[in-house]
């Protein structure tokens, strides 16, 4: 898939489009999906954005976004407090204490497999 990085898009809608991107059952983190959109200190406003995609008629997995070991810092941003875990669980990876276990194993790096 090629993502638009265009002055023309906002940094939300490409933070989206990458997201959209990542396959059901692996996870991404908001560091790399900065650091593929060009601004590597950019990580936190990854995460504004996948917050703001629950306002969204189209849906953004932003489940499968967590932080840099895995854990489901975004959780709390959810309709309920075990909702990110039960979609990836859904999707076969085993959360243990709120971190994806065998998280490299599930890692999808956009740098690597967007380019």
């Amino acid at each position: 898939m090629n993502v638009r990085k265009s002055r023309d898009d906002g940094f939300f809608s490409m933070v989206y489009q990458v997201t959209r991107s990542i396959p059901p059952g692996r996870v991404s983190t908001y560091g790399a999906i900065a650091v593929f959109l060009g601004s590597a200190q950019s990580a936190r406003m990854v995460g504004w954005a996948l917050n703001n995609s629950h306002n969204l008629e189209e849906f953004i997995p932003a489940h499968r976004v967590v932080n840099r070991i895995g854990m489901l810092t975004g959780k709390h941003h959810f309709c309920g407090p075990n909702t990110m875990k039960e979609l990836l669980e859904n999707e076969g990876i085993t959360i243990e204490d709120d971190q994806v276990r065998d998280f490299k194993s599930h890692f999808w790096d956009p740098n690597k497999e967007l380019i």
